[in-house]
C-alpha cells in the first residue's frame, strides 16, 4: 500500500472511534483519509458531519475503493462477521474487539493464511503500548519466560483511587464510569475478564499457543473489601489485577488474578489507567513497557498504528507457531494465596497444600497457604460475595 492514500472503512464511532478520528486528524504524514463510517442508530447526535455515516454494512464491506476495515464495535458475534467478511473480501482488517479475537483466534489466523491479507489488532491488548508488535519482532527468537502485568485501565483506575485517596469501591468505580474508561456494565473490567481475553491474545504471540478463554482462570477485584485493603495496606502493599503466561516445565499456564503487590515490584507504581506490562527471557532478563490503558485517543493512536503500518505492508508473521515448538496449555500449577472468608463452611481448607497463616475474628477469618490453579478454577468458593483471593510474592 506503499505511496498512496488508504481509503478507511470504520464500523463503530464510539469512544474508541472518536479517538480514532480524533488522532488521525491530528497526525501528519500518514496517507489515510476516513471513506464511511457504519454505525447503528442514524438518529444520535455525532460531532462530526453526517455524510461520513451509514447503517449500511455492504457499503464498506463491498466497496472496492475502500482499502482498510477498521472494526471497534462491541458485539462480539457481528464483529467476528464484519472482520472474516472483510478478510474474505480481501480487504486488510485492524480491530480493538479483544473478546471477537480471542474467542476466535483459530479461525481468524486461519482466514489470514487463506486470502493473503493482513488482520492488525494492537489496539485489543494494552492499548497505547506496543506489546505484540514487540512480541513478534523482538522477542521472535529469544526464549521468552513470561508475560504478566496489568493490562486493564478500568481496574487499574479504581484500584488507584482506593488505596491512594481512600475512596470506596463504588465511588472509584464512578469515577471511572464517568471518564470513559469503564462501561455502564463493568462487569467484564472487575470481574477480570477483558484482562482474560487481553491474555489469550497475548499467549497466541508470546508462546504460539492457542487457548481457549474458558480454560483461562479469571477473578477480578468485585469481592475486594475494607478488611483486604487493610491487609495489604499493613504489609506495605498495594493489590492490582494481574494478567500472567508464564513457561514451565515445558508447559505454559495463565491466568487473571488480584495480587499483593509489594513496593519493590515495577508494577506497584503503574497508577490510574495505566498498564504496565513485565516482559522475562532468557537472554534479556526483564523489560518493563507502561502506558495508557484506557481512553479514546491512547486506544485510538493504537488503532492508527496498525493503519500506518499497513502502509508499510506490515502484517504479522506468527513466527512462534511456525517454529512449532509451543508449550502446551496447564492449570496444574501452584500459587501462594490469601483466602478471606466469613464462615468455615463457605471454603474447603483440605484443597490447600500448605497453610502457613490463620486468622479469625467474629466478623471475618483467612488463612495463607499453597493451593493449585486448578482446584481454584474448579472450586465454587469464590462465587461466594464474602469470599476473597489475593496472590501472594
Amino acid at each position: 500500500m506503499e505511496n498512496k492514500i488508504i481509503n478507511l472503512g470504520i464500523f463503530g464511532f464510539g469512544v474508541v472511534g472518536q479517538g480514532l478520528y480524533e488522532v488521525l486528524n491530528r497526525t501528519k504524514g500518514i496517507n489515510a483519509r476516513i471513506k464511511k463510517i457504519c454505525i447503528k442508530d442514524p438518529n444520535k447526535s455525532r460531532p462530526i458531519d453526517s455524510s461520513y455515516f451509514t447503517t449500511d454494512k455492504n457499503e464498506i464491506l463491498e466497496d472496492p475503493t475502500i482499502d482498510v476495515v477498521v472494526e471497534l464495535i462491541n458485539d462480539t458475534e457481528a464483529a467476528f462477521d464484519i472482520v472474516s467478511t472483510a478478510l474474505r473480501n480481501g480487504k486488510a482488517v485492524v480491530s480493538a474487539s479483544k473478546r471477537m479475537i480471542a474467542e476466535n483466534l483459530p479461525a481468524l489466523y486461519e482466514l489470514q493464511s487463506a486470502n493473503k491479507v493482513p488482520f492488525l489488532y494492537e489496539a485489543s491488548s494494552c492499548a497505547s503500548i506496543p506489546i505484540i508488535r514487540n512480541l513478534e519482532e523482538y522477542y521472535d527468537n529469544d526464549l521468552l519466560n513470561a508475560v504478566e502485568g496489568i493490562c486493564n485501565g478500568s481496574t487499574n483506575y479504581i484500584l488507584t483511587k482506593i488505596f491512594e485517596e481512600n475512596l470506596s469501591f463504588e465511588t472509584a468505580l464512578q469515577q471511572a464510569q464517568d471518564l470513559g474508561f469503564a462501561e455502564t456494565d463493568p462487569t467484564l473490567d472487575i470481574e477480570g475478564y477483558d484482562p482474560k481475553f487481553k491474555l489469550v491474545i497475548l499467549l497466541l504471540h508470546a508462546f504460539g499457543t492457542f487457548v481457549k478463554p474458558e480454560e483461562v482462570y479469571n477473578f477480578g477485584i468485585h469481592h475486594l473489601n475494607d478488611f483486604d485493603i487493610q491487609f495489604a495496606k499493613q504489609r506495605n502493599s498495594t493489590v492490582k489485577l494481574i494478567a500472567q503466561c508464564r513457561r514451565q516445565n515445558g508447559s505454559v499456564f495463565a491466568y487473571v488474578l488480584p495480587h499483593l503487590v509489594k513496593e519493590h515490584n515495577l508494577l506497584y507504581d503503574v497508577y490510574n489507567e495505566y498498564n504496565g506490562i513485565l516482559l522475562e527471557s532468557a537472554f534479556t532478563d526483564k523489560q518493563f513497557f507502561v502506558g495508557k490503558g484506557a481512553g479514546g485517543t491512547a486506544t485510538g493512536s493504537a488503532v492508527l498504528s496498525d493503519i500506518s503500518a499497513l502502509l508499510y505492508n506490515y502484517r504479522y508473521e506468527y513466527k512462534k507457531i511456525k517454529q512449532n515448538n509451543q508449550p502446551n496449555f496447564t492449570n496444574d500449577v501452584k500459587l501462594k494465596v490469601y483466602l478471606r472468608y466469613k464462615t468455615p463452611d463457605q471454603v474447603d481448607l483440605a484443597e490447600f497444600f500448605n497453610i502457613s497463616e490463620k486468622y479469625e475474628s467474629p466478623e471475618w477469618r483467612y488463612v495463607v497457604g499453597t493451593i493449585n490453579l486448578q482446584k481454584l478454577k474448579e472450586a465454587g468458593w469464590l462465587k461466594k460475595k464474602d469470599v476473597n483471593l489475593l496472590v501472594l510474592e
